[in-house]
């Protein structure tokens, strides 16, 4: 199973869940096309912090690049939400080229070189400024972290090892 977007019309993460029990998941979709892929909210995070210093460093080397505008898009995830696999690792990569950056999910327990299973995405520059920013507030929206210990907290509270077990 690959799946290769050479450009498309959304690239985005998503959650299905309550906070503490969200699911998260990568979907691209291409005119009727839409793969999604199962990730872990770490797995965002590092990929939205990766495309923002990339973004950043793009904008520092090219005045041009100054102002990407993009609106973000926070309608809900296409349905059915059916992940075709679950992501390992992921790579991002710039084609001075073309202008775009290419985003590439492979399946777990799988390598670059010998996974059948990955999904390879071609951003321009807004729609990679806009996964970034969706990225960013889906990420921070879940269970708030504890002062102390930086575990997220239940609402109910949680055993703080920092507090010795005390419930905070």
């Amino acid at each position: 199973m690959s799946f290769h977007f050479e450009s498309v019309d959304r690239f985005v993460a998503g959650t299905i869940g309550l906070p503490g029990e969200r699911e998260f998941f990568i979907q691209a979709r291409r005119a009727e096309r839409v793969v999604t892929v199962a990730v872990e909210k770490m797995q965002v995070a590092a990929l939205s912090d990766r495309l923002e210093r990339l973004l950043t460093d793009l904008r520092r080397s090219d005045l041009a690049l100054k102002v990407i505008s993009a609106a973000v898009d926070n309608e809900a995830l296409d349905t059915p939400i059916e992940p075709e696999f679950a992501t390992g690792s992921m790579s991002i990569s710039w084609d001075e080229a073309s202008s775009t950056i290419t985003v590439e999910l492979y399946e777990v327990g799988s390598d670059e070189e010998s996974s059948d299973s990955f999904l390879k995405v071609s951003l321009d520059l807004a729609q990679a400024n806009a996964f970034v920013k969706r990225s960013k507030a889906l990420v921070s929206s879940g269970r708030p972290p504890c002062p102390f210990c930086a575990i997220p907290v239940d609402p109910q509270g949680h055993l703080c090892p920092r507090a010795n077990g005390y419930r905070r």
